[in-house]
């Protein structure tokens, strides 16, 4: 068994520099992770909430009646997608963001349950997705939707 600081005794200075010339020296400090910036859109958080509020039990349609009714014709254009995002706006900063969602209700079941369920879900979807802290989720219901009413927006036909 050999000391280790006879072997430091022994090594010539020379041996020490020609060690460390051999690691890669480091530049631009820190991590690669953590050089550059990154920038989200307020579009790419509207559609993360707007999927993780329709994921809510309860969540009949997202938007007013008037977006929903522009959104129905707007979908029955060819190759058009539907639009995840409405009935959501978004003011997305450098850390945080606020949200604001207009949903229609199922009818029968608890408004403020539903509303809490939403807040949740969405925070929890836009926290983990964007790193982003999210310091409001105001929600607005604009309608209820009665079990013997019609849907604004149709099923899709298969051609």
């Amino acid at each position: 068994m050999t000391d280790t600081s006879e072997q430091n005794r022994n090594q010539s200075p020379d041996s020490a520099q020609e060690t460390s010339a051999r690691r890669p020296t480091r530049r631009g400090g820190g991590g690669a992770g953590t050089r550059g910036r990154t920038t989200i859109a307020d579009g790419v958080v509207e559609k993360i909430a707007g999927l993780a509020a329709r994921d809510v039990f309860g969540v009949h349609a997202m938007g007013s009646g008037m977006s929903r009714t522009f959104g129905a014709v707007r979908d029955r254009v060819p190759g058009n997608t539907k639009s995840v995002s409405r009935g959501v706006k978004a003011e997305v900063g450098e850390v945080q963001t606020a949200l604001d969602l207009e949903i229609v209700v199922d009818y029968g079941v608890s408004i403020a349950d539903v509303a809490r369920d939403v807040r949740e879900n969405v925070v929890a979807a836009v926290e983990r997705m964007t790193g982003l802290e999210v310091v409001e989720v105001n929600i607005a219901v604009s309608d209820v939707k009665l079990p013997d009413e019609e849907d604004d927006e149709p099923e899709p036909r298969i051609q």
